[in-house]
Formats: C-alpha cells, structure tokens, sequence
C-alpha cells in the first residue's frame, strides 16, 4: 500500500477570521456544519454522524489562523494523517482564504476533495458567506 497522499483546497471567505475560526475550532461551530454533533473533552473531540462516531485528537489551534486534527483510527498511518483549517487574510485586500488540507488514498482522491467542497459548502451557508 502506497499510503494516503496529502491534498488541499483553497476557498474564499465572505466572512472575518475571528468568526470563521469559531466554526472551524469549537464544538458548536463544528456541529453548525461539519458533523450532525461534536462533543470534547480537552483536545479530544467525537464526531457524530447518524449512527457513527469517529474521534480526533487536536494537534494544533492559533487562534483566528489555524487549527489541524488528528482522526484517532486504527489505520497504519494515523500519525502522519490529519486535517487543517488554515485562515488566510491577504495583505493588501484584506481577502479571507479558507485552507483545508487533509489526506485520502489516490482512488478516493476526487470523492475527498468533493465531500470537503460540500462541507465547504455548508460552512458558508451557515455564515452567510456565498
């Protein structure tokens, strides 16, 4: 097995860091968009869809800049694996970039990048941001 390959998006926000970084670090931000509900304790955070629960481990949070997850499988390549959301603001035009970078197997690349361009896609509906 070759291992997962590293993949990002890059998406414009309507919307302040400050505010964008609510739904990307907490656990009622998350809820709002990403998953159906999400619980933690700590740096640990439970992801629940329907009836699936998936956990992830918080690497790092810079306050309005980035936040990266570690999903805590028991797949080979856990530790290498994560996600992140990095916030973007441009110098001149004050533009707000979201980043989302994550990894997937090279078969189910394509399928990754879509179900994030949706996630995305909730996200700005939430914030009003389309």
């Amino acid at each position: 097995m070759a291992g997962k390959i590293p993949f990002s998006l890059e998406i414009d926000f309507h919307a302040s860091p400050q505010l964008l970084f609510q739904y990307l670090s907490t656990p009622s931000g998350l809820s709002e968009w990403f998953a159906d509900n999400v619980n933690s304790r700590g740096e640990d955070f439970t992801f629940i869809w329907d009836d699936s629960e998936e956990y992830a481990k918080l690497l790092q949070k810079k306050t309005n800049e980035k936040v990266r997850y570690r999903w805590m499988n028991d797949e080979d390549d856990q530790d290498d694996c994560y996600f992140e959301f990095k916030i973007v603001v441009d110098e001149i035009t004050k533009d707000v970039s979201l980043i989302v970078s994550d990894f997937a197997e090279e078969d189910e690349l394509e399928e990754a990048k879509m179900l994030w361009e949706n996630s995305i896609g909730s996200l700005k509906q939430v914030l009003g941001a389309s």
